[in-house]
């Protein structure tokens, strides 16, 4: 047998070992429940207009819809992505403000090739979106990690480290932050943070990579903060967002909004990752945005994950150990939950399989793996009585690790 780990370069031995270590192997074990994928319910998913539009968009446009077509995105799409980002996120830009990726992931993945060089600052959240952590660990810079709290990322402690790197004669290339019903902790930056947050950049100089996935997943009326990129009026936001969560993930339209420079400078990135995200998804979308279909989706979608939530929350007060420290999320899929006793969630994974429940644990979310008692639940996926007797579970079992 040929031992093809000995052709790796570096970087692809590094981050295989990394990817495969915080990766989670979905089951298809019916009797097992899963709080550990980020998966939005799929009866929320619009398959009867999908299903319409995607005959239309063949019959009537099929030769463009199968060919190969511009890196920055179909032109149609690209029009009604913009004009849907102004409805939905009040976000106000032209078309050459725009490249349509492969999802959020391969957004973030080309942002890291182009701005962040091996041995450079750059700060995250402490937890952060970990498939980000690891674009990011794949080009080597050096982590800031700047805690959070129920009202997001501490800026104050950002500026302290800020000021520091500063008198040491170093500084951060970029912050990447998801603000609003944050992936893991499902906490949301404060009106005055995000404030804060484009001061501090302004003043000392980087960049702020916003991933805004779970924007329109607010379910508390008026809770929603504006976007950073909406705030900025120096040009340092680079907005990425996605139609994963609100219309379906398995279309992968993800997108990234910045001044054109920028958008010029990513264009070869993404065309070495993939030429183009694919046409005929595009076309779909375009049919979509154009018809308001998640307009009159989010209404439901945003009832049934608020139930959701609500139950979670309920069973979590119910049933989690007292020391226990948990997010309230105003939106978005995810709850975080800190355990404060000597429990390793890592090493508490296996026995709660055995009981048939799964979670991920939080160890991944931090770049230098911190959070040893922590994990994320998600709630989107999972049914109500699943929810419920899901927590119980875990509960039971997060109880005969403490009373070993």
């Amino acid at each position: 047998m040929i031992s093809y780990k000995r052709y790796m370069s570096k970087d692809g031995d590094y981050v295989a070992s990394i990817v495969a270590k915080y990766s989670l192997k979905f089951l298809e074990d019916r009797s097992i429940i899963s709080f550990a994928g980020g998966l939005p319910d799929p009866a929320t998913f619009p398959v009867d207009d999908l299903k319409r539009i995607a005959v239309e968009v063949i019959e009537k446009h099929g030769c463009d819809a199968l060919q190969y077509m511009p890196s920055r995105g179909v032109s149609t799409y690209v029009r009604e992505l913009v004009d849907f980002l102004y409805r939905a996120r009040g976000i106000r830009v032209d078309a050459d403000n725009v490249i349509v990726t492969t999802g959020s992931q391969q957004a973030i993945d080309i942002i890291a090739r182009m701005y962040v060089d091996e041995g450079v600052y750059i700060a995250v959240e402490e937890p952060t979106y970990v498939a980000a952590l690891n674009a990011f660990r794949a080009r080597k810079p050096r982590f800031i990690g700047v805690p959070i709290d129920d009202f997001g990322m501490r800026t104050d402690a950002l500026e302290d480290k800020l000021r520091r790197l500063r008198s040491e004669a170093n500084r951060i290339n970029l912050l990447y932050t998801v603000p609003t019903a944050q992936n893991p902790s499902g906490v949301t930056l404060s009106v005055d943070r995000r404030k804060h947050l484009i001061e501090l950049a302004n003043e000392f100089d980087f960049l702020i990579v916003e991933d805004d996935a779970y924007g329109l997943m607010i379910f508390d009326e008026g809770a929603s903060p504006p976007p950073l990129f909406c705030m900025d009026r120096s040009g340092r936001v680079i907005y990425v967002g996605s139609l994963s969560k609100v219309l379906t993930p398995g279309m992968r339209l993800g997108h990234i909004v910045a001044p054109r420079e920028v958008i010029e400078s990513l264009e070869p990135f993404k065309q070495i990752a993939d030429l183009h995200t694919p046409s005929i998804t595009q076309h779909i979308a375009a049919v979509a945005l154009r018809e308001r279909i998640i307009e009159r989706s989010m209404p439901r979608i945003r009832s049934v994950y608020r139930m959701k939530r609500d139950a979670m929350l309920r069973a979590i007060q119910e049933h989690i150990v007292e020391t226990a420290w948990w997010t309230r999320p105003i939106g978005g899929m995810f709850i975080w939950i800190k355990l404060n006793t000597r429990v390793d969630t890592e090493r508490l994974l296996p026995k709660a399989y055995s009981r048939g429940v799964i979670y991920v644990p939080g160890r991944g979310f931090y770049h230098n793996e911190d959070g040893f008692d922590t994990m994320r639940l998600n709630f989107t996926y999972p049914s109500i009585d699943q929810i419920e007797e899901g927590i119980e579970r875990l509960s039971r079992v997060i109880m005969e690790e403490l009373c070993r």
